[in-house]
């Protein structure tokens, strides 16, 4: 599939995905249910500076998927990254999830997204001649 609409406009709603959870939620602390669920399964010493670079590494995901570089990679990264962290959270906190076990479903369609977007719409701009 090759359209540079659907793909430009999925490329931005991913990358806010990220900004939003690493800037509002954890850097800046807004949601601290975030950091409750770093204390609880990584432990309650270290639990803002492991949330505040947890929330840097995913503004810098966001960053890395609108430069467009290695973008297969990226959506692998993402892929393992959103999956093994709620599996994590699924087994480990599941009381502190905003969805609770319906968590696992959003995070599932999420990731159907993200592969959807590097595997099939691919780039979904054709090299001028």
């Amino acid at each position: 599939m090759n359209n540079p609409t659907v793909h430009k406009v999925l490329t931005y709603l991913i990358a806010v995905v990220w900004f939003i959870n690493g800037l509002f939620c954890k850097v800046l602390n807004l949601v601290p249910r975030h950091q409750e669920i770093v204390g609880r399964i990584l432990g309650e010493d270290y639990s803002r500076p492991l949330t505040f670079a947890i929330g840097l590494a995913e503004i810098g995901m966001g960053i890395w998927i609108l430069s467009g570089f290695k973008p297969r990679l990226n959506a692998i990264v993402q892929i393992l990254l959103v999956t093994i962290m709620n599996i994590l959270e699924f087994i480990l906190v599941q009381d502190l999830l905003l969805w609770g076990k319906f968590n696992a479903l959003f995070a599932f369609l999420f990731v159907l997204i993200v592969y959807f977007h590097a595997y099939h719409l691919k780039n979904g701009i054709k090299p001028q001649s």
